[in-house]
């Protein structure tokens, strides 16, 4: 009786650790009252975000340090905005690639990691375990960067261009990304 317990148990958490990088299904209410899950909205909402064009939202968010640090203050160079959390493993999986890419292409690009849904004292102690050498904002739940970058899924990575203009959005960790990186700087 223990082992189905721990059993079903153990097969609950792997579920909702296979999930927490982004809702892959939605609950739709249909006229009757009842909601149904549905891939159709799932897939137009990665397509908007995906499709996110024109300026990029400004904001101001709490740098690493507790600086004030907004994004026009990076005006002028490619901005890669990773949205991510300690609690994705996708996000986690990602990181060699990106500190890989962060230093082949040294100063070409900066990477403004902006930490989603967990408390400081994570976020700070998962940039300090993993040595990521970029910069870090912490988005509390009061600010609407989430919503105007229409982020659903973690990581999401966005492009901005030295002109403050998107340039690309990768939702997670697709090579993708990568080879766009090397169609860009590897000239």
């Amino acid at each position: 009786m223990k082992r189905t317990i721990l059993s079903f148990t153990l097969a609950i958490v792997a579920v909702c650790g296979y999930s927490a990088c982004g809702n892959k299904e939605k609950k739709v209410e249909k006229n009757d009252g009842t909601t149904e899950a549905t891939q159709v909205q799932v897939k137009e909402e990665e397509d908007n975000a995906e499709g996110l064009t024109g300026q990029a939202p400004d904001f101001t968010l709490e740098d690493i340090n507790g600086n004030a640090l907004s994004l026009s203050s990076l005006k002028g160079k490619y901005v890669i905005l990773d949205f991510w959390g300690s609690w994705c493993g996708w996000c986690i999986r990602g990181i060699p690639s990106m500190k890989e890419y962060y230093a082949k292409y040294a100063g070409k690009f900066e990477i403004l990691g902006i930490d989603c849904n967990e408390t400081q004292e994570k976020w700070k102690a998962a940039v300090k375990k993993y040595e990521l050498p970029w910069l870090h904002v912490y988005c509390t739940r009061e600010s609407n960067v989430l919503i105007d970058y229409a982020i659903e899924g973690f990581p999401t990575k966005i492009v901005v261009g030295p002109d403050g203009n998107i340039v690309k959005t990768i939702i997670g960790e697709d090579p993708a990304f990568y080879e766009f990186l090397d169609e860009l700087f590897g000239k």
